[in-house]
């Protein structure tokens, strides 16, 4: 009779367990959150917060940095030079960075990028 009862109660700690599973829901940050165009950047920089970008490298200003221009905006932007693909990249391809918004103080607001990828028509 005792391994019946335990039987019982293993079961029942196992549905417990099993239904929390089952209303566990992610809470995080959405892509929803994210910003989607360089005004909306500008507009609100948020620190390492996390952005993909549809747009134009239109100028190198440095030897790792560059300004991106999307439809609504310029924003400058760190390229490391690993991140290039043997593809060209013009003032007129069309490309889409991933990366991190970086707000140092008293500078205007950048994006670290993490991804570059050239937008195939």
């Amino acid at each position: 009779m005792p391994f019946r009862s335990m039987t019982r109660t293993a079961g029942f700690v196992g549905a417990l367990l099993l239904s929390f599973s089952v209303n566990a829901a992610y809470v995080g940050p959405s892509s929803e959150d994210q910003p989607r165009s360089v005004k909306q950047i500008l507009a609100n920089p948020q620190d390492d917060q996390f952005v993909v970008l549809k747009g134009y490298l239109t100028r190198q200003v440095s030897s790792d940095k560059y300004i991106f221009k999307d439809d609504t905006g310029e924003i400058r932007v760190e390229i490391d030079h690993n991140l290039f693909t043997s593809d060209p990249i013009k003032a007129d391809t069309l490309v889409e960075i991933r990366g991190e918004v970086e707000k140092d103080f008293l500078q205007t607001p950048e994006i670290d990028v993490d991804h570059l990828s050239i937008v195939k028509p």
